[in-house]
C-alpha cells in the first residue's frame, strides 16, 4: 500500500468516525432524560415491589431462596439492586477519567470530541441518578473490595485505546442485558424500572461508540499488543462483574451471610444467566482478537462464557 493510499484510508476511516460521532449527538439532542424530572422520587417506597426481576438474584435457583418468605425475596433484591448501583458509579467514575484522558487537548471541533464530552455528560447524571435510587432502596454505600478499588485506581490511570474502550463495554452490556429485563418486569419497583430504561435507552449510544473506538484502535494491531489487551480487558472484566454484588446484602437482607454467600457462589442458575448475557459482547471480542487463550481464564471464573 502507498503512501497516498495509507492516506486516503486515514481520511476515509477519519470521515466515517465524525459521522458516527454526528449521529450519536443527533440521537442525544432527540432522545435524552433528566432523571430529575423523569423519576418519581417523592413517592414512598413500596416494599412490595422487587429491585430488579427475581430471576436475576444471585439466590435464585437456590434451596435458600425457596425458603425464603416473599418479603425476603423482594429485601434482597432491593440489595442487590442498590449494590448492582453503586458498582456502576464506581466504573463510570473510572470511564469519565479514562475518556477525558483520551481526549484532552485535542480537537474541540472534531463531533467525536465533543461526543465525549456528551457522554461523561450523560454518566455523571447517571450517577447521580443510580445513588438517588439506592438510596431510595434503603441501602448503605456498597463499595468493591479494598483490592479492586485500588486496582480500578491504577487502570483508569494506565488504560488507553482498545483496552479502555473494550472494558468500558464489557461493563456497559453486561448491565444492559440486565436492565432491558428488569425494566420490563412488572414486580420491579416503577422507579427503578424507569430509572433502567433511562440507561438502557442513553448507554446504547456510549456501546455504538465503544466498539466503534475498540475496532479503530485496534487497526493495525500487531499479535502481541492485541494478546496483552485481551488479557487486561478480561481482567477488568472479572474485577467489575465479581464485584456487582456486594457479599453484604446479604446480612443487610436479614439473611445468613455465611449461608447465602455459599450458595450464591455455587448457584448454577445465576451462573448461567451472566454467561448468556454476554454472549453477543464474546463474540464482538472474538471478532476483534481480544477473546484470547489466556482472557479465557478470567471470563470463565467470572462465569461470562
Amino acid at each position: 500500500m502507498t503512501s497516498v493510499d495509507t492516506h486516503d484510508r486515514a481520511s476515509a476511516d477519519r470521515s466515517d468516525r465524525q459521522a458516527v460521532a454526528r449521529r450519536l449527538l443527533d440521537s442525544s439532542e432527540q432522545l435524552s432524560y433528566d432523571p430529575v424530572q423523569e423519576v418519581d422520587w417523592e413517592t414512598p417506597l413500596d416494599t412490595d415491589h422487587h429491585g430488579t426481576s427475581p430471576e436475576w438474584s444471585t439466590l435464585y435457583g437456590t434451596s435458600y431462596w425457596d425458603e425464603m418468605t416473599p418479603e425476603q425475596q423482594r429485601e434482597l433484591t432491593r440489595q442487590e439492586a442498590a449494590s448492582v448501583a453503586s458498582t456502576g458509579i464506581w466504573f463510570e467514575m473510572i470511564l469519565q477519567q479514562m475518556v477525558l484522558r483520551d481526549f484532552y487537548a485535542k480537537d474541540p471541533t472534531d463531533p467525536a470530541f465533543q461526543w465525549a464530552l456528551t457522554e461523561i455528560a450523560d454518566e455523571c447524571r447517571h450517577s447521580i441518578m443510580f445513588a438517588r435510587g439506592a438510596a431510595k432502596l434503603r441501602a448503605p454505600a456498597y463499595r468493591p473490595r479494598r483490592l479492586v478499588v485500588e486496582l480500578g485506581r491504577a487502570f483508569k490511570t494506565v488504560a488507553f485505546g482498545e483496552a479502555a474502550y473494550a472494558a468500558i463495554l464489557v461493563a456497559e452490556e453486561v448491565l444492559d442485558v440486565m436492565q432491558r429485563d428488569w425494566m420490563r418486569d412488572e414486580r420491579v419497583a416503577p422507579f427503578v424500572r424507569t430509572i433502567n430504561n433511562i440507561h438502557v435507552v442513553e448507554e446504547s449510544r456510549h456501546m455504538k461508540f465503544a466498539r466503534d473506538e475498540t475496532r479503530e484502535r485496534l487497526q493495525g494491531a500487531g499479535w502481541l499488543r492485541r494478546q496483552v489487551n485481551a488479557v487486561v480487558v478480561a481482567g477488568a472484566s472479572y474485577a467489575i462483574v465479581t464485584s456487582m454484588v456486594n457479599d453484604a446484602v446479604y446480612a443487610n437482607a436479614g439473611l445468613d451471610p455465611a449461608r447465602a454467600i455459599r450458595e450464591a457462589r455455587a448457584n448454577e442458575h445465576h451462573k448461567s444467566m451472566l454467561r448468556s448475557s454476554c454472549a453477543g459482547l464474546m463474540e464482538f471480542l472474538d471478532s476483534c482478537g481480544l477473546l484470547t487463550k489466556a482472557s479465557l481464564v478470567f471470563y470463565k471464573r467470572a462465569n461470562l462464557i
